[in-house]
């Protein structure tokens, strides 16, 4: 499984500062241990960009992918088929509530998440959509009839999420991890008003993904926190939240690619 973030940055490039994207992509290996796969930078996103970074995980070791969790990220799943045996590509949820969220004011975007929420964790579709027209229906759907329209333009995006039973509990958990790691990121471009070029970048995200780390698992330790045994530096350690029904679920979703791995 492979979540990907994405943070936008300034980089100089040809004489004038132009806004990049920087992807970073966090696995999930069948332990259920997080691992910081790598970062990329690019100015211009599709197909072709994606079949490098799927190259490239795949030249490392990554033998095989079943869920890819992003948000819309054009080209990604055709490149995903072309390296991977099928993936799953499963839009963010996260990234929807805060889409959700920004057609609503803001002292009431905990209301709306908290109804929001009925909608990612039902145990199958007809739930989620029963869910989601009960929340287009209340006081907050009625009052933000736009945040309601999110989801429902990204429906076919979300679908996927709801084929693993209780799974959505776990995957938007981990994503909302991801995105706070990202956004621990956005302090260092804050202060520089630009990166020289697409090295300096990558190398100035990396050591601050490092220090994040170092701080985190030194909190963990001094908290009494059971860390993996196959977890070293740059891996979070510890295993992700509801990992053990997950993997009974993708084990069922993908019987005849899963049992290799065992």
């Amino acid at each position: 499984m492979i979540f990907l973030d994405t943070l936008c940055i300034k980089v100089r490039d040809g004489g004038r500062v132009v806004n990049k994207s920087a992807y970073m992509a966090i696995g999930v290996d069948i332990e259920g241990i997080k691992h910081i796969l790598g970062l990329w930078i690019a100015k211009e996103k599709g197909a072709s960009f994606w079949v490098q970074v799927c190259s490239n995980l795949s030249n490392r070791g990554v033998k095989d992918v079943f869920i890819v969790c992003c948000d819309g990220l054009k080209g990604l799943p055709e490149a995903g088929e072309v390296t991977w045996p099928g993936p799953m590509v499963q839009t963010c949820v996260v990234h929807l509530i805060r889409a959700a969220n920004r057609w609503g004011a803001y002292g009431d975007r905990k209301g709306v998440s908290a109804a929001l929420e009925k909608v990612y964790t039902t145990l199958d579709e007809a739930g989620a959509v029963a869910a989601l027209a009960e929340f287009a229906d209340s006081e907050f759907g009625e009052k933000y009839p736009r945040s309601a329209k999110v989801w429902c333009d990204a429906w076919e995006r979300f679908v996927p999420f709801c084929s693993f039973r209780r799974q959505p509990a776990m995957l938007s958990t981990s994503r909302i991890r991801l995105s706070r790691l990202t956004m621990s990121c956005v302090n260092l471009p804050a202060t520089a008003s630009n990166f020289t070029n697409d090295e300096s970048a990558l190398k100035a995200l990396w050591l601050m993904i490092c220090n994040i780390e170092d701080k985190r698992l030194a909190k963990r330790a001094k908290e009494g926190w059971r860390v993996a045994a196959s977890a070293g530096r740059f891996v979070e350690g510890g295993k992700v939240s509801g990992w053990k029904q997950a993997i009974n679920q993708m084990a069922v979703a993908y019987s005849d690619r899963f049992d290799q791995y065992l």
